[in-house]
């Protein structure tokens, strides 16, 4: 397949929207900077080559419909969920699962859920955890040498036709919490949903520093 990364920014599952001048030709050129990195970690992708500013082409995947979200500091809903402090360490990673539907508002669930539903098996949710936490682990090093703070990011992964489950989707300031490591000013979406200002700016910056 070939995916188009737009401008179009929305927030709060779609009910907020907006144009973020050269957000897709960001996101897409960090994520085909991320991908084939992670690849040669161990991590297997969709991810086949970029195209141009805006266009990738992928494998074609069976998406299964779970975000997976992996948590190093509470920030954002589960900051709130909690009662904590934005910023507040975590001891190990949190994983958590959501039924990827904005109609629903992409609401928590179980563990077992994926697996009651049929959308995977036991061996796919286990193999998603640990890509996962091994997608975690490299991000975490090759951002903190950049200056940033990996706070929390979203991944979606897919089967091949195979039955080879594997990451899809994308990893930008779209789908993870960057905080600048010395001042903590945040650099992705969150500038956008919070009305911070600077988002151009901000994602303009991410692409500098993974660019390095």
């Amino acid at each position: 397949y070939i995916v188009e990364y737009k401008d179009d920014a929305t927030a709060f599952n779609g009910v907020k929207k907006a144009q973020i001048l050269g957000k897709g030709a960001i996101n897409n050129a960090i994520t085909s900077r991320i991908f084939p990195m992670l690849e040669c970690e161990g991590v297997p992708t969709h991810f086949v080559g970029q195209l141009s500013e805006i266009e990738q082409l992928v494998k074609a995947v069976h998406m299964i419909p779970v975000e997976i979200i992996v948590r190093n500091l509470a920030a954002g809903s589960f900051a709130k969920r909690l009662g904590l402090k934005e910023g507040t360490p975590l001891k190990i990673p949190v994983l958590e699962h959501c039924y990827k539907s904005d109609v629903l508002g992409d609401p928590l669930i179980s563990r077992d859920a994926p697996v009651a539903l049929g959308w995977c098996s036991e061996d796919d949710l286990e193999t998603i955890r640990l890509l996962a936490l091994r997608v975690n682990s490299v991000l975490l090093h090759f951002f903190l040498e950049r200056g940033v703070r990996l706070v929390d990011f979203k991944l979606e992964f897919g089967k091949l036709a195979g039955g080879q489950v594997i990451l899809a989707d994308e990893i930008s300031p779209d789908t993870c919490r960057f905080w600048d490591a010395v001042t903590g000013e945040k650099l992705d979406k969150d500038r956008f949903r919070r009305d911070l200002g600077g988002v151009e700016e901000a994602y303009a910056d991410m692409l500098e520093r993974v660019s390095r």
